[in-house]
């Protein structure tokens, strides 16, 4: 048995399709981005970069809100680090033209 000390995380990826949660033990002072590295979730999900996709702490942005980034935040127990897809289309421009569409139907 091993005298150093761990914390347990999680790393999880989803696609539409698939998804995958990952169980690890981490040193204390681990960030969320060296437990990603760690994980080998990038080799299950290859078009990952670690260096620069999103990531959040159960639902919560990495970089925003008074969180660190990635390469900063330093995992707690229990923590699961979240990497978030791009997103494929704009969220107001997809709004817009649905307004436009819904403006349009309105008017014949």
């Amino acid at each position: 048995m091993s005298d150093i000390e761990t914390i347990a995380v999680e790393v999880a990826y989803a696609l539409p399709d698939k998804q995958k949660i990952v169980s690890l033990l981490v040193e204390p002072g681990t960030t969320a981005l060296q437990a990603v590295k760690k994980s080998g979730i990038c080799q299950i999900f290859p078009e990952i970069d670690p260096d620069t996709a999103k990531m959040g702490i159960f639902g919560q942005s990495l970089g925003t809100k008074g969180l660190l980034k990635a390469h900063e935040h330093l995992l707690k127990e229990g923590d699961r680090v979240e990497i978030y897809r791009p997103l494929i289309a704009d969220p107001k421009e997809v709004r817009r033209r649905r307004a436009a569409k819904a403006a349009g139907e309105g008017a014949e």
